[in-house]
């Protein structure tokens, strides 16, 4: 196929949960992830902690999220793995490749995501106007900055050689 962009690498893991603290007790305490920020949104129904694992431009970022509301969804505790992130180098060729393809997208479009990158998620159920998804897995498309495009092109070019 001839795509218009390329996934460069995981971006993030989204873990959630109803007790961000036992969460981080896990993550943090105990296997030692780093903590970065933390991000809270009504309309996402979510507090979490974002973490990261690794170094440098190409480090992965962990979320550990709890629903601000167990009630309400989206409910990010369920299932415990929420979603994966994967860094695009171009965001808007691919959802609109994708889409013209059947895959089906959440509602929202491309918006900023916690960490402040241009996201876009991958709908985990297809349905008949769009019938290609990632079979049950919530998947978020990130646009990946500059220094990570250029870390990614240099892995690659090291690959080669």
């Amino acid at each position: 196929m001839d795509r218009p962009f390329s996934v460069l690498g995981l971006q993030q893991v989204a873990i959630g949960g109803q007790d961000k603290n036992r969460l981080r007790a896990f993550w943090m305490d105990l296997l030692g992830l780093n903590y970065q920020s933390s991000f809270v949104s009504e309309s996402e129904n979510v507090d979490e902690d974002i973490c990261s694992l690794g170094a440098g431009p190409i480090a992965v970022e962990i979320d550990l999220m709890q629903p601000l509301n167990a009630d309400k969804r989206p409910r990010v505790d369920s299932p415990a793995l929420n979603h994966l992130g994967l860094w695009v180098d171009d965001l808007l060729a691919a959802v609109n490749w994708l889409t013209s393809q059947g895959v089906r997208f959440t509602p929202g479009g491309i918006r900023a995501g916690a960490a402040g990158h241009d996201v876009c998620f991958i709908h985990p159920k297809s349905n008949e106007q769009f019938p290609l998804c990632a079979e049950g897995v919530l998947v978020e498309l990130v646009q990946a900055p500059p220094e990570v495009i250029a870390a990614y092109q240099l892995i690659a070019q090291q690959s080669q050689l």
